[in-house]
């Protein structure tokens, strides 16, 4: 794919797609409890820890929860606030290329999610 990427960030760089595809079809706690058995192994077997991996989850299912064609919390927020859909994602496109820019810092640079954990609770990971 992409020479010098070794094992772990090629099969990153093929979960992200599917898991965000999967977090907008199907709820946060639906695709959490499919995806978790399925890739923490994976990840974990060629060294991913696991609060990164919970990480990438959530922010995952946050982008997909929020993007149609089901985008569920979009659609409740939209009928909370009284406005089209379409209104909205003229004004959402910033909101989604920061949460994306998280989601790759997030996978791609493990300190940036783990610096937190480690400071407050001496997370050995």
């Amino acid at each position: 794919m992409f020479p010098g990427w070794n094992a772990v960030w090629r099969s990153l760089a093929a979960a992200l797609p599917g898991l965000f595809l999967l977090g907008t079809f199907l709820d946060r706690a639906a695709t959490i409890l499919i995806c978790t058995p399925i890739f923490l192994p994976i990840c974990a077997h060629y060294g991913m820890e696991p609060v990164q991996f919970g990480m990438v989850m959530l922010i995952n299912c946050a982008l997909g929860l929020n993007t149609p064609p089901v985008g569920t919390t979009q659609f409740v927020g939209c009928a909370i606030g009284g406005v089209s859909v379409g209104e909205v994602m003229k004004t959402i496109w910033p909101f989604y290329g920061a949460l994306i820019l998280a989601l790759m810092l997030v996978t791609y640079v493990p300190g940036f999610s783990l610096w937190l954990p480690r400071l407050l609770i001496g997370y050995g990971g």
